[in-house]
């Protein structure tokens, strides 16, 4: 005879150091066997547990019978039972998610309020081993590195498995031995998604190769968990061998001729929301021009002069207009400030490059703060001629990041006055003839408040 199932839950949350008397935990129950066997073992041993159900209204008259399911075998185990209900539709269309990723946030989010609101100290669901096992498949079948394939983690933040240890197979036979119902989710019983496509049909067909499947994938990713961790050591490694100091606060950068392995990349990039797909396109492409810019849903890569540079997805910088002298705070945290000055004795042009000084009569108002634009020419201080403003920054090595972020103010005449942090127009230059100057002036709200 087999060790006795609390015994192995308990030697389980032993082992991983999972939970401890004395502490309140939040769990999640809805009605199916896996966490009402969870409510059971962990009343069972001892732990102080309230109950939370979440009715997403998807499943009509299925979802209320699971409803009154968790009220009724609650109050049966003397168990305080918290319920909750979610428009789960609404805030999917709302939220612009699928139904599954709405579900998710909205049970997650609620349950760490609920966990705060009653002084848990973490909550508990109901993964077991065959669920980490249908992780690992389809992370295999997805394409993911190797922490894919470690499977199920026993504790993620507040998050805490204590059943990872244990079948479906080993919970149901516990079930059936203490003689306690519980209800079946119909939509698990169909192979129209692709973990219950792996749940009903890859599984069952790899178990008559080897009825110990679950349990010898359960044991590679276990290995692997632990192979992870001298692998991700090796790794950071070659990252940091491959990083070269940021030269822009919204960069990070790496040589690209250190980059000589597609799984260096591979940890580098899929953080950012990049796919396997795109990964091993942005590899093929290491020796790419510059200017070659490669997207995901939260990050852009640029490969410019031998480098690759990173930086999340910025949204555009929209103009603004600057009727009058003052100050304006930019959406950057930045502040532009707009002076005029009588030229005195004491006066001295600045030298800053975040100053510029020009002849306030030959500034129309309203200005406009902007972003380059494709085409925009202006006649640089010192020159007699107009540039491309594109060219004037390539020839100051400017990326395409910078390019894009570069802010210029334009007057009323639709002229270039100042390539903001870098050139003022030669054609509102303060000359001896100056009685009045615009001082325009881009300041770090941040510094100015220290």
């Amino acid at each position: 005879m087999g060790t006795p199932f609390p015994n192995q839950v308990s030697d389980f949350i032993q082992r991983h150091h999972l939970l401890s008397h004395g502490s309140k935990y939040l769990l999640a129950l809805s009605g199916g066997a896996d966490s009402v066997a969870l409510l059971l073992v962990t009343k069972e041993l001892g732990y102080d547990i309230e109950a939370v159900h979440c009715n997403f209204h998807l499943r009509g008259e299925e979802a209320d019978r699971d409803e009154q399911f968790c009220k009724q075998f609650c109050k049966q185990q003397h168990v305080p039972l918290h319920l909750a209900h979610f428009d789960t539709r609404f805030y999917a269309e709302t939220h612009k998610v699928s139904i599954e990723m709405a579900a998710r946030q909205l049970r997650y989010s609620h349950f760490e309020r609920l966990m705060a609101d009653i002084g848990a100290q973490g909550i508990l669901v109901a993964h077991h081993q065959d669920d980490s096992v249908e992780t690992v498949l389809l992370n295999l079948i997805r394409g993911t590195g190797l922490h894919g394939l470690k499977g199920i983690s026993p504790i993620n933040g507040h998050i805490i498995r204590p059943l990872l240890g244990l079948t479906r197979q080993k919970i149901e036979a516990f079930l059936e031995e203490r003689k306690q119902e519980y209800v079946t989710d119909s939509s698990n019983l169909t192979a129209d998604v692709v973990r219950n496509k792996i749940r009903l049909e890859v599984l069952p067909l790899l178990r008559t190769i080897n009825p110990s499947v679950s349990e010898s994938i359960a044991l590679t990713a276990n290995r692997l968990s632990q192979a992870a961790k001298i692998f991700d050591e090796a790794i950071q490694q070659k990252i940091k061998a491959a990083s070269i100091p940021q030269e822009e606060a919204l960069c990070q950068a790496y040589f690209v001729r250190k980059i000589d392995d597609e799984y260096v990349l591979f940890e580098i990039l899929k953080p950012l929301s990049f796919s396997p797909a795109q990964i091993t396109d942005i590899y093929q492409h290491l020796d790419a021009e510059t200017g070659t810019l490669f997207a995901s849903a939260t990050h852009e890569v640029l490969f410019d002069r031998g480098r690759m540079l990173i930086q999340p997805q910025l949204a555009p910088f929209k103009s603004m207009r600057l009727p009058v002298t003052g100050q304006y705070v930019l959406p950057s945290g930045l502040k532009l400030v707009i002076e005029e000055q009588v030229v005195d004795d004491d006066f001295c042009i600045s030298k800053d490059p975040a100053t510029a000084c020009l002849d306030a009569d030959k500034v129309k108002f309203p200005l406009l703060l902007r972003t380059v634009r494709e085409g925009d020419r202006f006649q640089p201080l010192g020159m007699r001629g107009s540039r491309l403003v594109s060219d004037f920054l390539t020839d100051r090595k400017y990326t395409l990041f910078q390019k894009r972020r570069q802010l210029l103010i334009e007057d009323a005449t639709g002229r270039i006055v100042w390539l903001v942090g870098l050139r003022p127009c030669h054609s509102c230059r303060v000359t001896p003839e100056t009685r009045k100057i615009t001082v325009l002036k881009m300041k770090d709200v941040k510094k100015d408040e220290r």
